[in-house]
């Protein structure tokens, strides 16, 4: 699966486009799931969703846009089973640390 408008780094930082400049300076992610998308994938390139927004989560469908995030791009060289983060709070994206167990 691919984004769109798949850019190269997962970051977090800067405002959401909604942000009037009054509030906070760093945007957080929306928590799609609070546990892990745990699929047997293919190999190929996949764009893992930073924002939460995607409607085909965990992957990225360019509901990013207006964010301060960007998907991550992942290569699968052979078939595995791999858990993706669902709450987009870890600490090794694309994959799931078990941050969403302290939110």
């Amino acid at each position: 699966r691919a984004c769109a408008r798949g850019a190269g780094a997962w970051r977090a930082g800067g405002k959401d486009s909604s942000d009037s400049g009054q509030g906070p300076e760093r945007y957080v992610p929306q928590v799609a799931r609070t546990s892990p998308f745990v699929e047997q994938i293919e190999p190929g390139s996949y764009w893992w969703c930073a924002c939460g927004k995607s409607g085909d989560q965990p992957f990225c469908d360019g509901a990013h846009k207006g964010t301060a995030f960007t998907p991550l791009q992942h290569e699968v060289t052979e078939t595995a089973t791999l858990a993706w983060c669902g709450c987009k709070h870890t600490k090794t994206p694309p994959f799931c640390d078990g941050s969403h167990r302290a939110l």
